[in-house]
């Protein structure tokens, strides 16, 4: 009996349930899938990049996206490799997405000191009917995440500065403050943005 063949279509639904560690969307409405095959044994090979070439998080992506895949019946092997050409840039995101979460804008709406402004968060955690999660700000708008995102925006309580919560982040996961900082200013200005994080008070 011959195993069914597995449609390039099939994977990308896969990997739509796939989330960016750090970012709120998926990897794919993120743009970090440049390709993917699908052989005549149903062996799965996927190129895709990172935010940046310092992702902290890099190792636990590629472990994600094999893990989302893997579920995919009568898979075989599943390759993933990442490149860095041509490199990831606002542009390559679903422009939907990025409109919605206010990402790629010529000015950021918000002007951050990042030795005085402590994150506050507002809105909730909900969990999905499929069993994954999402933040909904105060207006009803929800934006689904991974646990990772959910704990740094529980760490949002307004009385840690955005560097402490890097240093927090850093030994969290081991690594340099230098490697992580980028990816948390990051993180909190998308956050602020989705409404997610109390913006900073004007003086």
């Amino acid at each position: 009996m011959s195993t069914e063949q597995i449609t390039r279509e099939r994977v990308f639904s896969e990997l739509r349930k796939c989330m960016d560690p750090e970012i709120p969307v998926n990897v794919v409405d993120l743009g970090l899938i440049y390709n993917v095959d699908v052989s005549e044994k149903n062996n799965i090979d996927i190129k895709m990049t990172m935010t940046t070439r310092g992702c902290p998080l890099h190792d636990t992506l590629v472990s994600d996206v094999k893990k989302y895949v893997n579920t995919i019946a009568g898979v075989g092997d599943i390759n993933v490799q990442i490149v860095w050409d041509p490199p990831w840039s606002i542009e390559k995101m679903n422009p939907a997405v990025r409109d919605k979460l206010g990402f790629g804008k010529p000015t950021l709406r918000f002007q951050i000191d990042y030795e005085k402004y402590m994150p506050m968060k507002t809105g909730k955690v909900t969990k999905q009917e499929d069993g994954s999660l999402a933040l909904v700000n105060e207006k009803g708008q929800g934006f689904m995440v991974n646990e990772n995102i959910i704990e740094f925006w529980e760490n949002c309580t307004g009385d840690k500065t955005i560097n402490q919560l890097a240093d927090n982040f850093s030994e969290k996961l081991g690594l340099p403050r230098q490697q992580v900082e980028q990816e948390v200013v990051q993180l909190i200005q998308q956050l602020m943005e989705a409404e997610l994080l109390m913006p900073p008070n004007k003086d």
